[in-house]
């Protein structure tokens, strides 16, 4: 058996290729992160007597850095592991008390776990194409994130130029006083105005939901509004709402694409109810392979959701907390969906009322039913059938 360790950067990565007696083939060496270095890596694999079915390749997990020769190995057909980097650091701690880390110290530790027998997941051509999933719902958490922020400026200039106008509608953040603010972007603009256009933006904007009245009660509110009257306010008001349409845009076009790679992959997981396809795509996104994880121990721990152990001597914690060590976005999926799954499911729901029955905090018996959630969410991609409520 070959095996070969990656220490992935940015523009190079060092490589270390050994055999099954631990014999350095070829001894660390430095390929840059490109298609010729890529095929150089390839060639001397090669002759090392290296292909798809006697060759192992180990690299860390490096985020984007190492997409590419990711994805170039698992086109090659050699098994791939990705490693987590803690772990390499501490494989290598183990095997000496120098201080000592290179590159090209870490690719040997790399080929040497591997050599070692580690229970390491291989990395399939499956989990380099979910990828595309997980950049999707992480680009789509962002674009929320950044979203919600622009929303609370909203309120913010709201409340200096025209702070009545939020007794006035259901909402701030609807189409029609985006489309009056836009036109109008304070108290003074809006007590100008002629009633008569006014009814119309409102009741076009509105689809006719609103109209003459509503206009008229905007207007004389707007006469007698408190509001400063400031241009650089009004000013940020309309580029803040132009903001948030060309998100809501964004949002939309990536919603779209989940949306069809969600059909592809027909994961009985939406059928839960209070899980939706957005949140089913990114617990799926942040798992990956189901067949990574032997048990749902092993997804608890990926997500951060296991209790952490300590004990010494007689004394053994029996207060511990999650390790959070996880996935923040695998986490955070599985809270949310959580508190939807309690609310529309009937045995999660009562489920979560029997903790929140034995005094424990609203938060911690959350934590209780999002790690029922996932053992249910294992079971299911597991045998690939939907779900079915208990009797």
């Amino acid at each position: 058996m070959i095996y070969v360790g990656i220490d992935v950067a940015k523009d190079k990565h060092d490589c270390c290729i050994t055999n099954s007696d631990g014999e350095i083939l070829f001894a660390p060496f430095t390929i840059p992160n490109n298609r010729s270095g890529f095929l150089d890596l390839w060639s001397k694999i090669q002759s090392a007597g290296g292909s798809p079915g006697n060759a192992k390749v180990g690299l860390e997990a490096t985020g984007h850095y190492s997409y590419n020769i990711l994805g170039f190995l698992v086109d090659k057909g050699l098994p791939t592991f990705v490693i987590n980097p803690l772990h390499t650091n501490l494989y290598r701690k183990s095997l000496s008390l120098r201080q000592t880390k290179t590159d090209k110290v870490d690719s040997r530790t790399i080929a040497m776990m591997l050599m070692s027998g580690l229970d390491f997941q291989s990395y399939s051509s499956a989990s380099y194409h979910n990828e595309e999933l997980k950049s999707l719902t992480r680009y789509r958490f962002e674009k929320v994130r950044e979203r919600a922020k622009l929303k609370t400026s909203i309120a913010r200039l709201v409340n200096i130029l025209f702070p009545e106008l939020e007794k006035l509608v259901p909402s701030l953040h609807m189409n029609t006083v985006y489309q009056l603010l836009c036109e109008y972007p304070g108290a003074s603009f809006i007590a100008e105005v002629h009633l008569t256009r006014l009814s119309n933006l409102i009741q076009d904007a509105s689809h006719g939901r609103y109209g003459k009245d509503k206009a008229i009660e905007i207007r004389e509110a707007a006469r007698n509004s408190v509001g400063s009257v400031m241009q650089a306010k009004s000013l940020e008001l309309t580029h803040t709402i132009r903001l948030i349409r060309e998100l809501d845009t964004e949002i939309n076009t990536i919603e779209e694409m989940i949306a069809s790679i969600m059909e592809r992959k027909n994961s009985p997981i939406t059928s839960i109810p209070g899980i939706n396809l957005r949140m089913g795509a990114m617990i799926l996104a942040e798992i990956g392979e189901i067949s990574r994880f032997r048990n749902p121990d092993k997804l608890l721990a990926y997500a951060g959701l296991s209790p952490s152990t300590y004990q010494s001597g007689n004394f053994e914690s029996t207060h511990s907390h999650m390790e959070k060590r996880g996935s923040k976005y695998l986490r955070y999926a599985l809270f949310n969906a959580t508190k939807y799954v309690c609310l529309w499911n009937p045995e999660f729901k009562s489920y979560l009322a029997k903790k929140r029955a034995e005094g424990k905090h609203y938060n911690v018996a959350i934590s209780h039913a999002a790690k029922k959630l996932t053992r249910l969410i294992y079971a299911m991609e597991k045998s690939g059938k939907p779900y079915t409520a208990k009797n």
